[in-house]
């Protein structure tokens, strides 16, 4: 089996190891630009030597967002900082991702430091939209239902938004289907009881997912890799659970889904999570063995050892740190020096490294895409 340090390839994307930086909302930016925080905190995490480094989620329409200081990617003038940022990760010999987003009912809400409740009109706010008018708490906003007629819209935000992802140089990019927001609001019998085409049997409750899939697939290239995230597990009785996950986990692979990144939860508050050091891998596990789609762990991963046994047994094609790449950007090069791993480090710091030597940084021809 592999280990962590091994090569891993999705399509004609070649990380040289498997420790990928997971979207996290950093709540910076203005009118859905990024900004210097973007640039330095991603490019931080590529300085610190990691295969793939993945923007926050990014909204596919000003509405999409979860707060007012959300990334977006709804705007052409968007795409310029993203190329700068996307420049600075290669230059590290990192690749770059995004992660196209839709917040659904979760929108309108203030950034987690400031509360959890809506953000009113006057304040920078809208209405969120969701398949029903049901929201997330008392304290968030109530969502308008989207009309069947509006759905083409929203799946047509995503194909605009992974044509901005393209210009700005981006190599891969993942839908964000999980945690409560729009996809995974649609997904779960919990939260989707339309009676349209678009809610009731299963096969209804992930037709706008795959549809979003197709869209994105229509203007992304061949070349590169689509990743989806879901929520494997709603952790509720009576709705969305692994089999299904399963299910659709071979659905998109069929549609152009390179890795299914498997995380759970984040629909309702009466969820029971078993929290737990990487609780969440043996979804990854299952659908990599039962979908034949290349998975991705993530969730209290924590040491290079625990990160090392979940590629060496099999359990998932590489593993994505969130709140450890907060604590340590230099994660990936202290790994390494933990498993006994050469691993380079970047001239700039290489009088600090262990072996004394630079990381030999990837030439515009050889980059992996």
């Amino acid at each position: 089996m592999p280990s962590l340090f091994d090569s891993f390839s999705s399509r004609d994307l070649t990380l040289p190891h498997r420790i990928v930086v997971s979207p996290m909302c950093q709540y910076s930016s203005t009118d859905g630009f990024a900004s210097d925080w973007h640039l330095v905190h991603l490019g931080s995490r590529a300085v610190g030597g990691a295969a793939l480094v993945m923007t926050e989620a990014s909204a596919v329409t000003a509405e999409g967002r979860i707060s007012p200081q959300d990334l977006g990617i709804y705007l052409d003038a968007h795409v310029e900082m993203l190329a700068r940022i996307v420049r600075f990760i290669h230059r590290q010999g990192s690749a770059a991702g995004t992660q196209l987003a839709h917040a659904g009912r979760k929108g309108s809400t203030q950034r987690p430091w400031d509360g959890h409740s809506a953000v009113a009109p006057e304040e920078g706010g809208w209405e969120p939209v969701g398949p029903t008018d049901e929201p997330f708490s008392d304290t968030f906003p109530v969502p308008r239902p989207l009309a069947t007629e509006e759905i083409p819209a929203i799946v047509d935000a995503f194909r605009g938004a992974a044509t901005r992802a393209l210009a700005a140089g981006f190599d891969m990019m993942e839908l964000h289907g999980a945690h409560g927001y729009l996809i995974h609001e649609f997904l779960s019998p919990l939260t989707n009881t339309r009676t349209d085409r678009y809610g009731g049997s299963f096969d209804n409750r992930i037709r706008l997912c795959l549809e979003v899939v197709d869209a994105v697939r229509q203007v992304w290239p061949e070349r590169l890799p689509v990743w989806l995230r879901i929520s494997a597990t709603d952790w509720v009785a009576g709705g969305w659970d692994v089999d299904e996950s399963v299910e659709l986990a071979r659905r998109v692979r069929d549609r152009g889904v390179d890795l299914v990144d498997c995380s759970s939860g984040g629909l309702l508050l009466s969820q029971k999570i078993a929290i737990g050091p990487g609780y969440q891998v043996p979804f990854a596990e299952r659908i990599r063995r039962e979908a034949g789609v290349a998975s991705g762990a993530v969730g209290l991963i924590t040491s290079a050892t625990q990160a090392d046994e979940i590629i060496r047994n099999g359990q998932a094609d590489c593993v994505l740190l969130a709140r450890q790449m907060l604590r340590d950007p230099y994660w990936p090069m202290h790994a390494a020096q933990e498993l006994g791993v050469t691993f380079p480090w970047p001239v700039q710091y290489s009088r600090a490294s262990p072996e004394g030597s630079p990381r030999r940084l990837p030439r515009p021809s050889e980059l992996a895409v």
